[in-house]
């Protein structure tokens, strides 16, 4: 408890901190809420008939609406990894870790606070773009488990990506190289799957790669819950993607925050 009592305090300071830099300066967010938004009706309005007849919805641009969704939503969950990235290395490049140190808090809060807040920002961002998506007529056939079940995995998957893109942050020398170090995750990987085609008509040699990328399982996971489709091997592969990503970014990113606060 001795502990425990202070982490939680000092993460509720941080997060509260976090979440007042968010309002004060929004640009960031809203552009990270916006390219999702744009992409899925760029994909939609203007590749929607083409993309949706080569993949069988016979240029029905609903059918392949409901087909793109759950991976515009990965790449909502992919984006928010920018500000968390910049938002840590500027904490570490203005010397305001530094001052942290000299201050009674718990030093894991100060990263605690930047995972909490990204991970509330990306949440608000995901539901923005699942309006967007209802609005021009996604309609899922979904009970409400399969809901709680989708909204819990894509919880899961933005705490790895956020824990992933703090240790980003701290190994970046400069906010700029930060918001450019998780590209793979908010474009390269989500392009790389099957988001906008079936990874079945992608050639041989990368379609093995894009089958089995976290981005792919996790998308077609949604996808089943979503829609009503087959999920197969896919959703037990999400779950160990998303819990092996939060495992490995959480190492990572305390080992060296522990190596540049010494």
């Amino acid at each position: 408890m001795s502990t425990t009592a202070p982490l939680v305090r000092d993460s509720r300071t941080m997060l509260r901190r976090n979440l007042l830099h968010a309002r004060r300066y929004p640009s960031m967010t809203l552009q990270v809420a916006l390219i999702p938004v744009f992409l899925l009706l760029l994909f939609v309005y203007v590749f929607g008939s083409a993309l949706g007849a080569g993949i069988g919805h016979g240029g029905d641009r609903t059918a392949y609406l409901a087909y793109v969704v759950p991976g515009i939503l990965l790449m909502t969950a992919g984006t928010g990894t920018v500000p968390t990235a910049v938002a840590v290395c500027t904490d570490m490049a203005e010397g305001v870790v530094a001052r942290f140190r000299t201050m009674a808090i718990s030093r894991p809060s100060i990263l605690v606070g930047h995972v909490v807040g990204s991970v509330i920002q990306t949440v608000i961002n995901l539901v923005l773009v699942t309006a967007v998506a209802l609005a021009i007529g996604f309609r899922p056939d979904a009970s409400p488990v399969e809901w709680l079940a989708a909204g819990g995995l894509l919880g899961l998957f933005v705490f790895a990506l956020t824990w992933l893109s703090v240790g980003l942050g701290l190994v970046s020398r400069t906010p700029e190289g930060a918001s450019n170090a998780p590209l793979p995750f908010s474009f390269l990987l989500p392009f790389v799957s099957s988001t906008f085609v079936p990874v079945d008509s992608m050639p041989s040699w990368i379609r093995w790669f894009a089958e089995y990328q976290p981005f792919t399982t996790v998308i077609e996971t949604l996808r089943g819950l979503l829609t009503g489709t087959g999920i197969g091997h896919n959703g037990w592969m999400a779950v160990a993607w998303s819990v092996g990503i939060a495992a490995l970014g959480f190492v990572w990113s305390l080992r060296l925050f522990d190596r540049d606060v010494h």
